[in-house]
């Protein structure tokens, strides 16, 4: 017979399971910085392999979301989410592999890209396991809050792990770090070991892109709104350096503060109000910051203008998710929410180098005014949806 939880004893389990994905993704924040310098300084390739080894991580990602969300809904999300950290763990021990074999530099980078690309796929199982499970446990209604711990997980992870990666790196070298990613998984599962599983939906299946043309305006809101934090991460400090400004690496900082901030106080809202109104005014905050990065004549204008873009993309993938979920039935709902997060890799993997090709002709500062027209487009999309479910005027 099914577990019968109160409200509050299920978001406690939700916050285990944040904790978890918190500690287990801290496995790709941390190795995220120090590949490229791995490759390049001790494996001695250029600047293209070493971009590739980063890059390919997310490009197995965005592949392999389908296919975790298909075994999300026939296996049930904690079974996706355990194997998803296991990956995690396999793939830190086989980058760890690669640095035993740094003497034949082709055979090492082969072994290297293998674990990269395991990792986007234990990156997929987890966060659509994760992501399903918890709406499965939470209920529907809850979704939106379920999304913004999710991310909030990620978005820590990455802003602790990553300058924690490259200390570990400087202090200690490659292998203790790729020991630490494979071990760190392990507490994850530790902490959700004990959970029990939500037995997946019965139903019939669809087509992967039928369930794509089902979600297809808010993916779109999702990916446009993904071009700003893109181009802010790729470009803000070379947009600076560019200008004679210092502090151009406290973009990203102001950003990740505008965001966490805004899940933490606003995470509820989606499930309250609405995601669809939600997202429409967040993506409008994140037009602005885009502007004002564009054509501040400051730094501290462009500082506020990475703060305000991180406020804006806060609540669009929550809001957006919650849109998702009432789209599909339940037992569609792992493969929906895995096509969904693949809009949003999409956006992250192409943004670089078509904003690289701006900012060679335009200069570094179209990037950001690229971030800012995407994110009224985004705007929209979103407003379309809305004009679509507005009730006709009665007739006399």
């Amino acid at each position: 017979m099914p577990e019968v939880l109160s409200f509050s004893q299920a978001y406690r389990r939700l916050l285990a399971k944040t904790a978890a994905l918190f500690l287990s993704y801290l496995a790709v924040a941390m190795s995220l910085p120090v590949t490229s310098i791995y490759v390049i300084d001790q494996l001695h390739y250029g600047n293209a392999l070493g971009g590739l080894a980063v890059g390919i991580t997310f490009f197995s990602t965005i592949l392999t979301r389908g296919y975790a969300g298909r075994l999300c809904d026939q296996q049930g999300g904690k079974a996706c989410m355990q194997r998803g950290l296991y990956l995690y763990m396999l793939a830190g021990a086989v980058c760890l592999a690669s640095s035993w074999l740094a003497d034949q530099p082709a055979l090492a980078l082969g072994v290297l890209l293998s674990g990269r690309l395991l990792l986007g796929l234990g990156e997929s199982l987890a966060i659509v396991g994760m992501a399903a499970w918890s709406i499965g446990l939470m209920g529907p209604t809850h979704s939106g809050k379920v999304m913004s711990l999710v991310g909030m997980g990620m978005y820590g992870a990455f802003a602790a792990g990553g300058p924690l990666g490259l200390l570990l790196f400087q202090q200690a070298g490659f292998r203790p770090l790729m020991a630490a990613c494979a071990l760190l998984p392990l507490a994850g599962l530790l902490l959700i070991r004990r959970f029990p599983r939500i037995a997946p939906h019965a139903g019939q299946r669809e087509s992967f892109l039928r369930i794509l043309g089902r979600i297809g305006k808010p993916g779109a809101a999702v990916f446009l709104q993904g071009v700003g934090f893109a181009g802010l991460g790729a470009f803000f400090a070379l947009y600076f350096s560019s200008r004679g400004w210092a502090w151009g690496s406290l973009g990203l900082t102001g950003f990740g503060v505008g965001f966490v901030l805004v899940r933490v106080l606003c995470g509820h809202l989606p499930d309250r109000i609405g995601g669809a109104k939600v997202a429409l005014a967040s993506l409008a905050v994140e037009a602005v910051g885009q502007w004002l990065i564009w054509s501040a004549a400051t730094p501290a204008a462009a500082l506020l203008g990475a703060l305000l873009t991180g406020v804006g993309c806060s609540m669009v993938f929550p809001g957006m998710g919650v849109e998702v979920i009432k789209r599909v039935p339940a037992h569609l709902r792992g493969s929906a929410l895995g096509g969904f997060a693949a809009f949003q890799d999409l956006a992250y993997g192409l943004t670089g180098p078509v904003a690289g090709l701006f900012a060679d002709s335009f200069g570094y500062g179209a990037v950001f005014l690229t971030g800012a027209v995407a994110a009224m487009l985004g705007m929209a999309t979103v407003a379309l949806m809305l004009a679509e479910r507005a009730p006709e005027p009665a007739r006399g």
